[in-house]
């Protein structure tokens, strides 16, 4: 018994205050990924849902989103940043760049917050099961529930991850930097553009952004935990 407690207590030692902060964002976002659920189950963001897509929306003309024709076509191009082929290319690179340079942890780290994003991603949608938006047509194709945004939760699971991985193996802050700005904006981006197209509602894009964060989280965690080399993260 000693014994046990003894390793328990080593383990949690290895808990520096950084992973105790980390557990507790990822507690926070899981929290406000549940939250949104709740009060969209109950119908408490419609109207705030309505009004945002209505504003992307030429006034008298449902059917144009705002902007020229080129803004459109780049916004579809942004879209799919977070798409299947897209994020499944992404994750395999990032996975074979990691082994080949001896990374195994980060590997493993990225393909199975990877898993877990896409698996959560498709529970929710078939336990929320919410309709796609009918107020304006959609620019884009879909075939699956609204809720949670797929693109919005698989984007920010993996471009954040990614992000913390190599940030994980940067010595330099700027770098560092450089790696979580350019993820925040392929992450907002995408998000946008799907209320943009008209094919999600706003709270399906922020619950999805919550949830993608919450396994970029875990995964950091899971980094720290493994002891992976890491340099300054």
């Amino acid at each position: 018994m000693k014994a046990a407690l003894a390793r328990i207590w080593r383990f949690v030692k290895r808990f520096e205050a950084r992973v105790l902060i980390g557990l507790a964002l990822a507690a926070g976002a899981l929290w406000a990924f549940l939250s949104i659920a709740d009060e969209m189950a109950e119908g408490e963001t419609g109207v705030v849902d309505r009004r945002i897509i209505l504003m992307l929306r030429e006034p008298g003309d449902l059917t144009d989103p705002v902007g020229s024709k080129n803004v459109e076509e780049a916004v579809r191009d942004i879209t799919a940043l977070g798409g299947t082929t897209l994020v499944v290319l992404v994750t395999v690179v990032s996975v074979l760049a990691f082994v080949f340079h001896k990374k195994r942890v980060h590997a493993a780290v990225m393909a199975g917050v990877m898993l877990a994003a896409w698996g959560s991603s498709q529970a929710t949608k078939a336990l929320y099961g919410r309709p796609r938006p009918d107020l304006v047509p959609h620019e884009a194709y879909v075939y699956s529930a609204s809720f949670p945004s797929g693109h919005s939760t698989m984007s920010t699971a993996a471009f954040l991850t990614l992000a913390m991985l190599v940030a994980s193996l940067e010595a330099r802050r700027r770098s560092k930097g450089l790696a979580y700005v350019m993820a925040g904006l392929v992450v907002v981006g995408v998000g946008f553009s799907r209320v943009y197209l008209g094919v999600h509602w706003p709270t399906d894009v922020l619950a999805g952004w919550f949830l993608g964060a919450t396994w970029a989280l875990l995964g950091w965690i899971a980094l720290r935990a493994l002891n992976a080399p890491t340099r300054g993260t």
